[in-house]
């Protein structure tokens, strides 16, 4: 049977269950109805259904899902169970932000290293990081076997940090650069491009 290939859309709303079901477990609550989840996350209970549907039956008709297997589940499908190192280049504001963000973080997925090319910002530490000069880059990754890369400087240097990345063996990138990046097909790119978010919500003013 030919397993059904999921959209990048249902990818997308597995982290947006699982935070609520995280929040759902800090209050002790055990079970969890799709019209609950629905409703608090201005969602259709029956997309709700047919996104976990894909991965498993994971709920009972009549009585909902159990909060902490649910968790779990989903976990297991972002592959959250399972120490994922990330790598950051450019320690400016942005990449101060995401590291400070993420060494409070609960979760298996870390900012492991952080680089950039300035002599000023080479040797200052982020938290429990030494931000580590452009030339280390390579190694490093592959010494501490970094599977994401995150990119947080200028536009015209996002390129070339992306090649080195590539060279590295990192298998995603995502991308804080106003700017297309170019890799090889196998290495998943996702964009968070702030301006470019902020241009689309001017045409609903």
């Amino acid at each position: 049977m030919k397993t059904p290939k999921i959209s990048e859309a249902v990818v997308r709303r597995l982290p947006v269950y699982l935070r609520f079901l995280n929040e759902l477990s800090r209050r002790n609550v055990q079970m969890v109805s799709s019209q609950d989840l629905g409703q608090k996350l201005d969602l259709n209970p029956a997309q709700i259904r047919k996104d976990l549907a894909y991965f498993g039956e994971f709920g009972k008709k009549g009585i909902g899902y159990d909060v902490g297997y649910l968790i779990e589940k989903i976990r297991q499908i972002l592959k959250l169970d399972q120490l994922i190192p990330v790598a950051l280049v450019g320690a400016g504001n942005l990449g101060r932000a995401l590291c400070n963000y993420n060494a409070y973080l609960r979760d298996n997925m870390k900012i492991v290293a952080v680089f950039d090319s300035s002599p000023e910002k080479i040797g200052v530490q982020i938290n429990n990081l030494t931000v580590l000069p452009m030339s280390a880059l390579v190694e490093t990754i592959r010494e501490l076997k970094v599977r994401i890369g995150i990119i947080t400087v200028p536009a015209f240097e996002a390129q070339v940090v992306a090649n080195q990345f590539v060279e590295a063996g990192v298998e995603a990138i995502l991308n804080f650069a106003p700017v297309i990046i170019k890799v090889p097909s196998e290495i998943r790119v996702h964009h968070a491009d702030f301006t470019t978010e902020l241009q689309s919500l001017a045409y609903y003013l």
